[in-house]
């Protein structure tokens, strides 16, 4: 980064919270149950690089739209459930916000469907430390296209040089990059293999962030 950032943009999945494996798990077992496999290897390349999903699988094996929406639902009706189990926060992330808080202005920038939110941060207590969040509720395009973090620079009221995004995806990287957030990576286990092009740096651990802002 140019300049020291002064506003941080926050993905969710796989950076706040460790949700990623049961989104695939879940996208898995009801696919499975019609017959078409979704291996860890498709399921990173179609969702956290591509950003495309998994669901035209389905249409592409004659499904109508009805049945393939009814798979969706039934997915995401199963990762609520999941989610709901119990609070899943990634290692380190309540040390470094509560480091980060107050600094910068803070925002959760995410894909994931709003009630799928509210479920994983209903015990995190994590939202305390943002000022706001914008979830795919909030756009017309999710990433990798860059409006979610258009979304979010109109939000934080500062340049987009002037703000930095924490990823752990491709993808995620690419819609950062795409409206000129500069990006830091911290790959997760699934997206560990992936490449991360343009990024400021890729980082081993999310502690390893209060040493790089």
């Amino acid at each position: 980064m140019k300049s020291v950032p002064r506003a941080i943009f926050w993905d969710n999945d796989g950076v706040l919270v460790d949700t990623e494996e049961l989104y695939f798990k879940a996208t898995q077992r009801v696919l499975a149950d019609v017959g078409i496999p979704l291996t860890e290897a498709d399921y990173i390349e179609l969702f956290l690089i591509q950003g495309r999903g998994a669901f035209h699988l389905a249409s592409e094996r004659g499904m109508s739209p009805v049945d393939v929406e009814r798979l969706r639902s039934d997915r995401n009706t199963l990762y609520g459930q999941w989610l709901a189990e119990a609070p899943r926060t990634m290692d380190d992330v309540r040390r470094v916000l509560e480091a980060l808080h107050g600094r910068y202005v803070m925002g959760v920038v995410t894909s994931s469907r709003r009630d799928h939110f509210d479920v994983i941060h209903a015990q995190t207590g994590l939202l305390k430390y943002f000022d706001f969040v914008l979830t795919a509720a909030d756009f017309h395009k999710v990433k990798p296209d860059p409006e979610p973090y258009l979304r979010a620079i109109e939000r934080a009221g500062f340049d987009a040089s002037e703000c930095v995004a924490i990823e752990d995806s491709a993808r995620g990287l690419e819609a950062a990059r795409a409206a000129g957030v500069p990006c830091i990576v911290v790959p997760t286990r699934l997206t560990s293999g992936c490449q991360f092009p343009g990024a400021e740096c890729v980082l081993p651990a999310l502690g390893d962030l209060l040493t790089r802002l």
